[in-house]
């Protein structure tokens, strides 16, 4: 597990999937993911299945807060694309409870992974890929310290236009360690 203030990490259990079902049905959550259609049951379930293949770098990990005197799950973060003889890797984040969103906490929980993938991972630059639509993921990755690489023109289609992809990017030395 990987606890900061208020904020937790932790793996992924197979009684986690029914939040996933309710949170990727939902068109206002998976708007700027990269998934287009609904999630049913069963598409989870092997989902959930194939997580044994990854590497340990690449498990996803479910994002709890402290809240009502309890651990509520309200989404989940993982690294992909892991590269180990280049050090880097994608990070991808989403809040399935919509309560939440606005909070800060998107902010919260990508300090916790950026330190666990420079200072345990051992990564050298962590990047991610954001829709330029959205403008409150653009602003936590911005104060999390994330600099803009690049521009993808058109690259996504979603809610019948094309869209920008914008690629951002953070070092390790660029990271400054939650606490120091």
């Amino acid at each position: 597990m990987i606890i900061g203030d208020g904020v937790r990490l932790r793996g992924i259990d197979q009684g986690d999937l029914p939040l996933f079902v309710r949170w990727l049905n939902d068109p206002e959550v998976r708007q700027y993911l990269a998934l287009y259609a609904p999630q049913s049951n069963a598409q989870e379930e092997k989902w959930f299945e194939n997580l044994e293949k990854l590497s340990i770098a690449e498990q996803p990990l479910m994002m709890e807060v402290w809240h009502d005197q309890k651990w509520k799950a309200i989404g989940d973060i993982s690294f992909v694309a892991v590269d180990q003889q280049a050090r880097n890797a994608e990070v991808g984040l989403f809040i399935g409870e919509k309560e939440f969103w606005g909070k800060g906490i998107g902010t919260q929980t990508l300090a916790l992974m950026l330190d666990y993938g420079f200072f345990t991972l051992n990564f050298h630059r962590i990047y991610l890929r954001v829709y330029a639509l959205n403008v409150r993921g653009i602003h936590c990755y911005e104060k999390v310290g994330f600099k803009h690489e690049g521009k993808m023109r058109e690259a996504a289609y979603l809610d019948g236009e094309y869209i920008d992809i914008l690629w951002m990017g953070i070092l390790k030395d660029e990271w400054k360690r939650k606490g120091s």
